[in-house]
């Protein structure tokens, strides 16, 4: 017995060092061996659902990941222009989530909500404009396009995406709107036979009208008129979500109307608004009283008005019988005036006037004389017609002071004033969700796997669009209608008025915010 004991207690720290060598090689292999076995499932697919989609269904969670029911306080980088190109790929994704999204979960979303617009814009402003409203819940966007948007490197990209119509502005649109209802009534006819915004305003009444028709078929049950610069801001819900701010609408609500904000820039080489801008000033609507008027000639600056551009929102409105566009700010119905309310923080973030080059952009599109006088036939508002004037007759030189003492915000210290004022407001919920789609690589994603031609049909419709939007103003659409019977536009209109049992009020158009010398409540 004491001459084995020796050798018992040598040979017991030998097994405790060899069961501590296997213990440690097992600690080692084993999280290796799992962390390769999830690779290959994401790699493969195996067993193991990483599609965006279904992690973040809305069913599931009502939720846009990453996202409070505030906008976003504060931003991971700065974005400029020289990050990449707006339409690029980025190796580090800032929303990793967003790779890959497909965007088909209509049948999940309701209400359903679809957005109409008019545009002649090119892919690099319509493509984040479109996906950022997706993600924010909009399924169906028709798109009304002419000029570099009815191009065909252009629609066979807008025409790939799903939820997506694209209408062209070909003859046989026009003959199909002559014969419309709108065509044939009197509270839109003052705004014809008049150019550049006069008659937009026109066309997109007209395509408003059809695509109320095109949404009801489509099974929507509310539509939206915006423009490709402006951006549903959908604040005060319990989750950034524009369909979770309408489905908590009241059900005999008709018509819910956003507030505008207008962008307030701080540099003059802004080359992507959406990324570049965080800075709004507020609405008249979402500030008291006592603030607006007492700060008006600093917010105002020597500029006509207290926004640049409009001042009375846009409205969405619920789809249903005798539903109709009421210009391009406003719907209506011709049965009875539609129960409106006016959302308290969600707002439209109107980016006008956001790059230098917006000043030629706008007067190349009009033929009008850079005259005070003729400019009033163009341009509804002030400041239009005071940009156009300079655009049209001041160097390169001139025309960048006058942007930069009209348009962009220099004055650190009055900024910084309206800020605490809180006439201008940071917002970077749209800035972040845009430059999430952008790094990862949606927007690329979207043009490389369009078609790489269209059917001879749809060239030839893109083609006669393109050209039909650079004939000139007396060429324009209501010029066409001169032509037709002033009888028969009576012998209509009497026939309709007599039937509508509501009286129709004139169109809305822009209207500029109330002034110092208004002694009314804006409303309209």
């Amino acid at each position: 017995m004491a001459g084995s004991y020796p050798s018992l207690r040598s040979s017991t720290p030998s097994s405790q060092s060899s069961f501590a060598s296997r213990l440690l090689l097992l600690l080692t292999v084993l999280p290796l061996t799992l962390a390769a076995f999830a690779f290959v499932l994401q790699w493969r697919g195996g067993g193991v659902d990483f599609d965006p989609v279904s992690r973040w269904s809305p069913q599931d969670s009502h939720k846009f990941p990453g996202m409070d029911s505030s906008p976003l306080p504060t931003v991971g980088h700065s974005f400029s222009s020289s990050d990449c190109s707006l339409l690029g790929h980025s190796s580090s994704p800032t929303f990793p989530y967003y790779r890959d999204w497909k965007f088909n979960f209509e049948s999940h979303l309701k209400p359903k909500i679809c957005i109409t617009t008019s545009t002649s814009a090119g892919l690099e402003q319509i493509l984040p404009w479109m996906f950022y409203h997706k993600v924010i819940g909009v399924t169906t966007f028709f798109l009304f396009v002419e000029g570099k948007a009815a191009s065909p490197s252009v629609s066979k990209v807008l025409e790939s995406i799903p939820g997506v119509k694209v209408i062209y502005r070909t003859r046989e649109l026009e003959e199909q709107q002559a014969k419309s209802r709108i065509w044939n009534e009197t509270w839109l006819s003052s705004f014809f036979y008049k150019p550049c915004n006069y008659e937009l305003f026109v066309k997109q009444s007209l395509n408003m009208e059809m695509a109320i028709v095109m949404a009801r078929n489509s099974g929507v049950d509310w539509i939206i008129h915006l423009d490709t610069d402006e951006l549903i801001h959908p604040a005060g819900a319990r989750e950034y979500s524009l369909r979770q701010l309408l489905l908590d609408v009241p059900g005999n609500v008709d018509m819910v109307v956003f507030p505008n904000y207008e962008s307030s820039v701080e540099r003059d080489d802004i080359k992507e608004p959406f990324t570049e801008v965080s800075m709004f000033k507020k609405n008249y609507d979402h500030l008291p009283k006592e603030t607006y008027f007492g700060m008006y000639k600093e917010s105002t600056r020597g500029n006509p008005n207290y926004f640049l551009t409009y001042g009375n929102g846009k409205a969405a409105a619920r789809i249903q019988d005798h539903l109709r566009p009421n210009g391009a700010h406003r719907w209506h119905n011709y049965m009875k005036t539609p129960n409106e309310i006016r959302l308290e923080e969600a707002a439209v973030l109107h980016y006008t006037y956001a790059k230098f080059s917006d000043l030629t952009s706008r007067r190349d599109r009009c033929g009008c004389k850079p005259t005070k006088e003729d400019v009033k036939r163009c341009f509804m508002l002030e400041f239009d017609r005071a940009a156009f004037i300079i655009a049209s007759t001041a160097t390169e030189e001139e025309m960048l002071a006058w942007y930069r003492e009209h348009v962009v915000w220099t004055d650190k210290a009055v900024n910084t004033k309206l800020l605490r004022k809180g006439i201008l407001t940071r917002i970077y919920a749209p800035m972040a969700i845009i430059q999430g789609l952008r790094e990862s690589g949606v927007f690329s994603s979207v043009i490389s796997s369009a078609p790489t031609s269209l059917s001879k049909d749809k060239f030839l419709a893109s083609i006669e669009s393109s050209n039909s939007s650079r004939a000139a103003a007396s060429q324009s659409l209501p010029s066409r209608k001169m032509g037709r019977s002033s009888e028969s536009h009576a012998t209509a209109r009497k026939v309709l008025e007599t039937a509508a049992t509501v009286l129709h009020e004139v169109a809305v158009p822009p209207l500029s915010p109330p002034g110092m010398d208004d002694d009314f409540v804006f409303e309209a």
